[in-house]
């Protein structure tokens, strides 16, 4: 649609009416104009799957590996697949806008939601988006390019301001969002916090560099609730408030037209902004979307490769692959491998289709072959579970799961229904709605100090067996919406229950005034003595042919609203790795984290095996890798320190609501080797099931500052299976008049080849990588003299160098 017809539906619409568009409807909403052929369009969470417009257990979605493992694939086809399978959701929940991808960057490793950022590396952050935006929008679904810009932390998240230097905010931060941009992104969301002093739902760089200089030309929504004042916001390039109805447009927007506080043109440019969207994913009018669901395969089978192909094999000393046929038995140790945690916590999570725990994918691969031991070790901790199907029956119906019941003020019932969680976030709500209640039956399967949880806000009230554990009113302590309405704190109580003897569990909590209807019961049963348990399981793996240890983070660890305070992993889960690798040097440790952990024990172990968060098929892709049917793809998007002491950059906590990015250009591998220290896994490290010799490489000897140029690395498959390597290449800039890093990734390619075979990677270095940000000329500039060209397998391993003389080509 052009200018002229957007001009023609927008003389259609009075002031209010146009305003009025500029607020979402609802929550996941925008608001629909008969006047302009408009109707609603929806929106939805989408770095890990596509929820819809609702939190209910039982509208399942397909759950993606965390946004951690697609970085770390370094496949970009394969990413442009995933962002089709995310389409194909969106598609068939009528979602028009995924809130996909999250471009901030691994800053720190103690973010709390770097689970959901591809990387510590612009440059791979920026390419590993751009395949996820093609891959969603190939059929007239919109991705979010978000949250602009260096929101990369969640301590104050809301408030806090980022101080960051004019070249590292243009060289670091901005550049993901440049990538997305040329890539074609439809939405960009601004972020939550402030950049030198300004709110980014207010901020200059909305306008510039986004729309002046990159031509930007879609939709600017703010994050959910972000938008916090009237003029300022409105005046800014931001088109869209989230969500609504209410907010701090509206009726105080159209005063501010008419007082002259806002130009109406403002309001125009947004409108049109909003029309250009909905003209391109089929809301406008009687326009047709662009094509049916892409064409991909089994839903299942595509996410099992995916977890093959973002797991990191850190270290191999000869133990992977097992084989099957050379096993007697198998030794599976670790809670996390029966209860994995699939994904990050926050607003994006999803319900999702199906489990396959580690445990389920090795029985399944083993089954007829070799005997399979579980043994649980130590409890790590973490957040007790809510409430479900495995443990309670509905009071009433008897199947399994909960009863969900909406009372009145008298305590009347207005509805129930039967439901399969205590964590139900938006229970319907009915006229008179009062008070939540949530009753079920349960099962103790062991006897002895149970502890009962009941989260939300206002009035609360939780009961055993008419024994009251938990009554209060509990006022709202924060206005972060990922608290409020997704993962609210929990209170407890605790008793002493008799093994296989029914009790009747009841919940209530009132719908007091903004605290939000989430409300969440949960059950942990006694801890076993940890001691016990990890005798059990060094005596299992001592006497199996194999042992496979999974460890990992918890929920209530780092997550949206929450960063981390450690590194180390919960309980005693160090503990149980070191001792189960003494008793069986045949020990393959499984690393369950959305981001970097201390790995204290990873010289004693057979192999580590690193799987991210990843997803609905992680047993099944494990088992793949484990006994050899597929090769671990990935290769570390983030520098991994051995202690959280050793790691240049962590602060996440602001100084009086103030973060400085003292470090400048130099996060992740950039700030080691500023500091010339030694990380435990460098940033690109990840292990196959081959090796590589490198053997040459070659670059043209000039190059001119406005082109790219290619680099040819010859590489040989010298182990004796089938394998890919990925091939990167870094550049260097010594004695350089501008601050650089030590060296930066330019560019990487991805190589195949049998035993003994030799191949060619052809690394293309774009005409940016050379570049620089002049803050004295407020531009981007090319510095000519000589750069070096180093190649390798990671930052920390580039045996292969040469040289290019950059000239001025103008």
């Amino acid at each position: 649609m052009d200018d002229e017809e957007l001009d023609g539906l927008l003389g259609k619409l009075t002031l209010p009416q146009k305003v009025r568009l500029l607020t979402g409807a609802s929550t996941w909403r925008t608001a629909a104009e008969p006047a302009a052929g408009l109707r609603a369009m929806v929106m939805s969470d989408g770095p890990s799957g596509v929820r819809g417009e609702s939190w209910d257990e039982r509208e399942t979605s397909a759950l993606l590996p965390s946004a951690s493992a697609l970085g770390a694939m370094w496949d970009e086809p394969l990413v442009e697949r995933l962002g089709g399978l995310l389409a194909r959701e969106a598609i068939g929940k009528g979602v028009d806008v995924v809130l996909a991808p999250t471009l901030n960057l691994h800053r720190s490793p103690l973010a709390g939601r770097h689970f959901e950022c591809f990387a510590e590396d612009p440059e791979l952050t920026g390419r590993t988006g751009a395949a996820l935006v093609r891959g969603i929008q190939a059929t007239g679904v919109a991705a979010t390019a978000k949250h602009y810009v260096a929101n990369d932390s969640e301590t104050q998240r809301l408030t806090l301001d980022v101080r960051v230097g004019e070249q590292a905010l243009h060289e670091v931060y901005l550049a993901p969002f440049e990538a997305a941009v040329r890539a074609g992104v439809r939405v960009v969301m601004s972020g939550y916090n402030g950049v030198n002093g300004t709110t980014m739902s207010a901020h200059p760089l909305l306008a510039d560099p986004l729309r002046a200089d990159w031509g930007f030309d879609g939709v600017v929504v703010s994050d959910w609730g972000a938008v916090r004042s009237t003029v300022a916001t409105a005046r800014a390039a931001l088109d869209l408030a989230m969500p609504g109805p209410a907010g701090e447009w509206g009726e105080a927007l159209v005063a501010a037209v008419r007082s002259g506080a806002v130009p109406e043109d403002a309001v125009d440019d947004k409108v049109r902004g909003l029309l250009r969207l909905a003209a391109w994913v089929g809301a406008l009018g009687h326009a047709p979307a662009a094509g049916p669901p892409p064409a991909v395969p089994s839903t299942h089978r595509l996410l099992r490769e995916a977890v093959a192909a973002g797991s990191v094999l850190l270290s191999n000393r000869g133990v992977l692959p097992l084989c099957p046929a050379a096993l007697g038995s198998v030794a599976v140790i670790g809670a996390h491998a029966v209860r994995p945690q699939l994904q990050g916590s926050g607003s994006a999570g999803v319900f999702p289709q199906r489990e396959v725990t580690p445990l389920d994918g090795i029985r399944a691969r083993l089954r007829g072959q070799a005997r399979v031991v579980y043994a649980e070790g130590p409890t790590p901790g973490g957040q007790a579970r809510p409430l479900d199907v495995d443990r309670c029956t509905d009071p009433r119906s008897g199947t399994p799961g909960v009863l969900l019941r909406m009372l009145d003020g008298d305590g009347r019932e207005l509805y129930a229904e039967h439901r399969l969680t205590g964590r139900l976030l938006e229970p319907g709500l009915v006229a008179g709605a009062h008070t939540v209640e949530i009753e079920a039956v349960l099962l103790p399967g062991v006897g002895g100090e149970w502890t009962f949880g009941i989260g939300g806000f206002g009035p609360m009230r939780l009961m055993v067996d008419g024994r009251t554990l938990v009554e209060g009113d509990f006022p709202r302590c924060t206005d972060d919406p990922a608290v409020v309405h997704v993962d609210p704190p929990r209170r407890y109580g605790r008793v002493h229950l008799a093994p296989d003897r029914a009790v009747r569990v009841v919940a209530r909590r009132e719908l007091a005034r903004d605290t939000g209807r989430a409300t969440v019961v949960t059950a942990a049963e006694p801890v076993p003595s940890g001691s016990a348990a990890l005798r059990e399981a060094v005596r299992s793996a001592g006497a199996a042919d194999a042992a496979v240890v999974v460890v990992g983070t918890v929920p209530g660890g780092g997550a949206e609203g929450r960063d981390r305070a450690s590194l180390a992993l919960p309980g005693r889960q160090d503990e149980l790795v070191a001792a189960v690798a003494a008793a069986n040097p045949r020990t393959v440790v499984v690393v369950n984290s959305g981001g970097p952990v201390e790995l204290p024990w990873r010289a004693a172990a057979g192999a580590v095996l690193l799987c991210w968060f990843p997803g609905q098929e992680a047993g099944a892709g494990l088992a793949d890798l484990l006994f050899g049917r597929a090769e671990p793809g990935g290769r570390l998007p983030t520098t991994w320190g051995a202690e959280l002491a050793d790691v240049p950059v962590v602060r996440t906590a602001p100084d009086a609501g103030v973060l400085a990015y003292r470090e400048g250009l130099h996060i992740g591998y950039r700030a080691w080797l500023r500091a010339g220290r030694e990380p435990a896994f460098w940033f690109g490290h990840g292990l196959g099931y081959t090796s590589w010799s490198y053997e040459a490489v070659e670059a043209p000897a000039v190059a001119d500052t406005r082109e790219s140029f290619t680099v040819r690395v010859t590489v040989r498959n010298s182990g004796g299976r089938r394998g890919r390597e990925v091939v990167q290449v870094y550049l260097a800039r010594p004695r350089s008049a501008v601050e650089r890093p030590v060296r930066w990734l330019a560019g990487y390619a991805a190589v195949h080849a049998d035993p003994g075979e030799a191949c060619t990677a052809k690394v293309v270095v774009p005409a940016r990588a050379l570049r620089h940000w002049s803050v004295p000329d407020g531009g981007w500039r090319t510095e000519p003299g000589a750069f070096r060209v180093l190649a390798g397998r990671s930052a920390g391993e580039l045996p292969l160098s040469t040289r290019v003389e950059v000239v001025d080509g103008a």
